[in-house]
């Protein structure tokens, strides 16, 4: 089969690879019908997620049709399925609370070494991120083999088209989880740093969830307008100093809730996050997290911080005396995707939630490295890209 590999920082391939096979009864094949490069895969494409190795599958978001089930699966061939980016086993004690990325059998436990040095306890397993998360191959592929096909595939029905359906994967229980963890009362003033894909829909999420004011925070044109349009109060931090517009916005006391959906790579001008840039680059790991440092600031006092964005490593120069000195409370985490997938898809069937606005383009899985490429360094015009592998041409946004 066909599938997009990772060989180094900024050198992925679309390659010949073996098809995947039931290994545990509780496997399904999933025939992929469409997949999306997320702003995570960005991190495994510039090199700065430990734990790669030079022919693995990428991509954790994506659906398609179940051709092969084990005899343990709940799936049955011909369903139509989205597959969460977690993989999580059902029935230990993380998974029994519903908190389904920290699952302690999904990942191998001749994987786990790592990421407990790292972390202090072994990560779950995630499709297509690394070898500290498992080394399971990912779904920007033709087929992709799903472990604990029980738990985690939520079945979507035929009248919901895949552009609908595809980001309950990942990005829109992202968004709503980082809303959700920024504990949103009606009167509260929201602040989010980001506007990609998780950010948009962490505005989306907080306006649902009945925030008085949402403002974004970002320096791409387009991507402010599509958080204009959601009803969000933007700024855009090439022109403003944030801190101060904020308080303005606030009253002079501080928003009630900041939401740092930028993660390990911010941009910025600022000193400390300059240095950082270099340190990524030379190998050092320092996570840039400038947008994280300006949220605790920014925020008022007794505040609440989320953190959607992905972080990996250390990061220099944190303000730990504001957070402790304003009493913040911080929640953050890889999201417990199968906790959202139903009550979500509920909401996109009811209209309540859209989620084809964030498309802008669409591409064969033949052309992924072009995709990569483009929503690497085009991030104000491709937004979102989503792939589809079996197709041999496609208008980019048709």
């Amino acid at each position: 089969m066909k599938a997009l590999t990772w060989h180094g920082t900024k050198d992925v391939r679309v390659e010949n690879v073996d098809d995947p096979e039931i290994i545990n009864p509780r496997d399904a094949i999933i025939k992929v019908t469409s997949t999306a490069i997320c702003g995570s895969d960005l991190h495994l494409y510039d090199g700065v997620i430990p734990g790669m190795k030079p022919g693995d599958v990428l991509g954790h978001e994506f659906m398609g049709e179940v051709i092969e089930t084990g005899s343990g699966s709940t799936l049955k061939k011909g369903q139509r399925v989205v597959v969460p980016f977690t993989i999580s086993c059902g029935g230990c004690f993380h998974c029994h609370v519903e908190q389904y990325s920290a699952c302690e059998n999904s990942n191998p436990a001749e994987k786990q070494d790592m990421s407990a040095t790292l972390y202090g306890q072994p990560m779950s397993a995630l499709f297509g991120y690394s070898h500290l998360t498992g080394g399971y191959s990912g779904g920007q592929a033709e087929y992709v083999r799903v472990p604990f096909s029980d738990v985690g595939p939520i079945v979507v029905p035929d009248h919901l088209d895949d552009d609908k359906v595809l980001f309950l994967s990942d990005i829109l229980p992202t968004g709503w989880m980082a809303a959700e963890n920024a504990d949103i009362q009606p009167d509260d003033t929201v602040a989010v740093w980001g506007c990609g894909p998780v950010g948009l829909f962490a505005i989306q999420s907080a306006i649902v969830m009945g925030a008085a004011k949402v403002i974004a925070i970002d320096h791409y044109p387009h991507r402010l307008e599509l958080a204009k349009k959601l009803g969000a109060e933007v700024i855009d931090f090439r022109g403003t100093d944030v801190r101060e517009a904020l308080m303005e916005m606030s009253g002079g006391l501080g928003v009630d809730a900041v939401i740092d959906a930028v993660g390990m790579e911010a941009h910025g001008f600022a000193v400390d996050n300059m240095i950082d840039i270099v340190k990524q680059k030379v190998g050092v790991g320092a996570d840039r997290a400038s947008a994280l440092k300006q949220a605790l600031l920014a925020v008022r006092f007794g505040g609440k911080v989320s953190i959607p964005g992905v972080y990996g490593g250390m990061t220099d120069k944190f303000p730990l005396g504001a957070l402790m000195e304003k009493g913040l409370q911080i929640r953050s985490g890889q999201t417990h995707v199968q906790k959202y997938t139903k009550p979500l898809l509920e909401k996109i069937e009811d209209g309540t939630l859209d989620t084809t606005f964030l498309i802008s383009h669409r591409l064969p899985l033949g052309e992924a490295v072009k995709g990569y490429k483009n929503f690497k360094q085009e991030q104000d015009t491709w937004t979102k890209v989503v792939l589809k592998p079996g197709m041999e041409t496609i208008s980019e946004n048709a």
